[in-house]
This record gives structure tokens, sequence and C-alpha cells, in this order.
């Protein structure tokens, strides 16, 4: 089956400098001119050479299939942000110019092949990143970036970077050492296994005995001594605030004429409500 594709640059020729294979024969079926190879030579060469021009011809089809399959598979598949950011520093760092948006509306799309729509989103992330450089003169944004600054941001960075890892070795030095330092006395011996074991039950022991000890925690002289104490307060508190109730009322029958059953009735205060002893 054709592709409909061009032919090859080159095919080959048939002796006699024909490249068609029916002028091969010698016309009227006689002999063979003097010099020129036999008819079963020339039969054999014949089908080598109809063999080689059928090779090349299926070669460059596949050859030229193959260029425009992958052509179309490229067109297909778009850029990456990542690469689109690329592209558009790499417009800086050419032309080393000051642009406006337009300006790079214009030119990324035709020479990077970024899509104009998202020219100005690539560029403020750049912005943002501190890759390109950007102020308003007048009425207008300016954007720039230099391979200089690129370098030197690179070089600080670098140095924070190497900074950093000698600080993270130097703590790695240290605690790897203080693991060492840990381990002396503490091999796995079996004195020291009898001695986990040991520390184990008395720990047991003594959780057993603070569960007893909480048993009798109201009895505790110190625990009863706390109790008195709070209850102290509040009943001083108690008291205090029973004295500003009474003071309340007594005002308010002063100011308003109000009978004190009327204020307990409207309050909710209770009629035997006194002082506690």
């Amino acid at each position: 089956m054709r592709l409909g594709l061009p032919p090859p640059p080159h095919s080959p020729r048939l002796p006699g400098g024909s490249a068609h294979l029916g002028s091969a024969q010698p016309a009227g079926g006689g002999t063979a001119p003097r010099g020129r190879a036999g008819p079963a030579a020339l039969s054999t060469s014949l089908i080598d050479l109809q063999v080689d021009q059928l090779g090349v011809m299926i070669l460059w089809e596949a050859v030229v299939y193959q260029k425009s399959g992958l052509s179309a598979k490229s067109k297909k598949k778009g850029l990456s942000f990542e690469e689109k950011r690329v592209r558009m520093m790499e417009i800086f760092f050419e032309t080393k110019d000051v642009f406006q948006l337009k300006d790079i509306e214009k030119i990324a799309p035709k020479e990077k092949g970024i899509t104009s729509m998202s020219v100005k989103e690539i560029l403020q992330s750049l912005v943002d990143d501190g890759m390109v450089d950007t102020d308003r003169i007048g009425t207008s944004n300016y954007f720039w970036a230099f391979p200089s600054k690129a370098l030197h941001a690179r070089k600080r960075k670098l140095e924070e970077l190497n900074s950093q890892f000698a600080e993270s070795s130097q703590k790695k030095e240290a605690l790897q050492k203080s693991i060492e330092k840990s381990k002396i006395g503490r091999e796995d011996t079996v004195e020291r296994a009898a001695l986990i074991e040991e520390l184990a039950a008395l720990q047991q022991k003594k959780e057993q005995l603070k569960a007893e000890i909480d048993k009798y925690r109201e009895c505790d002289p110190d625990v009863v001594e706390e109790m008195r104490q709070t209850n102290k307060v509040a009943k001083e508190a108690a008291n205090r605030w029973t004295d500003n109730i009474f003071s309340i009322k007594s005002w308010a029958k002063r100011k308003f004429g109000f009978e004190e059953s009327r204020i307990d009735k409207s309050f909710g205060i209770p009629e035997d409500l006194d002082y506690i002893d």
C-alpha cells in the first residue's frame, strides 16, 4: 500500500542507462550485443535491481512517514509551564534588552512558541520568583533580566546551600559522637540484662503501691487540710455574695419603694437566704 509520499532522491538504474525494466531486453528478441551480459545474467540483474528499487521505496516511505508522525506528535504536545519559563528567560538573556508586556506578547509566540494568552502569567511568575525585574515608568511597566544577575543569584544560593550543608554536617558529626559516647557502658551483657529486668520489676511494684496509696487519699492529712482551706474560701465567697444581695435589696426598697417579697419573687431570691456560719 503506497502512502502517497514523494519518491526517494535516487533510484537504482538498470544496465544500459535505462530506469525502466521493460527497456532492458533488446528489441526483436535478437542476440544481446557484444560486451553486454547474457540473457540469464541480465534476468538475474533485473530481479536484483527490482528488489533493490522496491526496498529503497519502502525504506524512504517509512522514513518520511516516521518524520511526519513525529512532527504531528510534537505539534500536538504543548509546552509545559516550566519549559515556557525557560524559553521566556531565553528572550531576556539573548537580547539583553528591556521590554514592555506588549513587546513580549509579540516576540514570545513567534520566536519561542509560547502562546500569547499565557505570556502574562509566565512573566508574572518570573517576577514573583525574582528572576525578572520590573519597574513602572510613567504609565508603562518595563521588564528586564540580565545574565549577570542570574549568575550572582545562583552564586548566593550556592553559598547559602554550602553553608547549610556545612552546618548540617557539623550537627551530624556531633550527634554521631554523642551516640558513640552514649553506647559506652551500655553494651549488651548478662549483668545489664539482669539490671534492666530488675528495674522493670521495681517500676511495676511502684505503680502498685501508688495505686494502693490512692485508695486512702481521702484520709491523707494533707488532702484533708487542703479541703478545709478550700471550704473556707468557698464559705467566705458565699457570704460575700449574700451580703451583696442584701445591699442591693435594701437599695431597691429605698429607691423604688418595692416590697422585699416582690424583689425576691422577681429575681428568684430564696426567702430563707442567709449567711453561712
